[in-house]
């Protein structure tokens, strides 16, 4: 990161979300994407527009006939985290796509010009992405227990939108492309899970069966369980990025399965892992 840059993120962060010199009086917020590469959070400071109630942040990168490194980023992990001042949430980075992109990018040429420039200056096409915020899980009880059903809630939520996103493709025939609201919501809905089940094989599950050895034969099944959905899992992300109409026909079908496996896996949790964690609390 460029010394500007780390200061600009400084004076944003000391600042409530106001910085001074160039960005004077712009409506900025901080994007935070996880390097497609390095796996390392990256923080850039960006402009943005509203489209409704959802920021809009350009790829311009000032004309330049390459994607900025924060737009390849969001593509391998669309999850996101976003600063504006007052509130930092975690977002779906969704770039429109076709007409919608164009009536986004003249909507914000209308409000600021200059991107019209960059445009003409490159024969690449400037995504415009929308940075949709997740559910929020609601408060609940605290500690590890409370963390399990957080992240639960969580992956239902983003499932549910994942089924309703295939649901309304299957119905529109069901070989239509995916489309980039769909890839993007799956993407973060299995990257989420893979690292949430890693984490549960290499850290709690252990630590939970050296105090509760009677409970070996439960994590042998859980594990099983991870390695279905793993596999479930794989061919999701790899029908997203397939050529041609990628997920084909069958796309919305594996989306139900991993539905009713996820749903049933998560019941058995915490139905037997609830009540253990809190009495380790208590």
């Amino acid at each position: 990161m460029s010394p500007f840059h780390q200061n600009v993120i400084a004076e944003f962060r000391a600042n409530a979300g106001k910085v001074g010199g160039p960005f004077e009086g712009a409506e900025l917020l901080l994007l935070t994407t996880t390097g497609a590469r390095s796996g390392k959070p990256h923080t850039v400071p960006l402009g943005f527009l509203r489209d409704g109630g959802t920021p809009l942040v350009v790829a311009s990168a000032a004309g330049a006939d390459r994607h900025p490194a924060w737009y390849h980023n969001l593509l391998a992990r669309p999850l996101v985290q976003v600063e504006t001042g007052t509130e930092e949430y975690e977002a779906v980075a969704v770039p429109a796509a076709g007409a919608r992109r164009d009536e986004l990018f003249a909507q914000v040429v209308r409000a600021e010009p200059g991107y019209g420039e960059y445009q003409g200056r490159t024969a690449r096409v400037i995504p415009v992405v929308a940075l949709q915020r997740t559910h929020e899980v609601p408060d609940g009880e605290g500690g590890i227990a409370g963390k399990l059903l957080s992240v639960h809630g969580w992956l239902r939520a983003q499932l549910a939108d994942v089924r309703e996103l295939a649901g309304d493709r299957a119905r529109e025939g069901g070989a239509a492309p995916l489309g980039l609201q769909l890839r993007q919501h799956c993407l973060a809905f299995c990257h989420t899970l893979e690292f949430h089940h890693r984490s549960e094989d290499a850290g709690l599950f252990p630590y939970l069966e050296q105090q509760h050895p009677q409970m070996r034969e439960f994590f042998r099944r859980i594990g099983a369980e991870h390695a279905v959905i793993a596999q479930l899992q794989e061919e999701l992300v790899r029908a997203l990025d397939a050529p041609g109409d990628g997920a084909g026909e069958g796309f919305s079908d594996r989306v139900e399965r991993m539905s009713r496996e996820l749903e049933s896996h998560l019941d058995r949790e915490e139905a037997q892992l609830l009540p253990v964690l809190r009495a380790l609390e208590g």
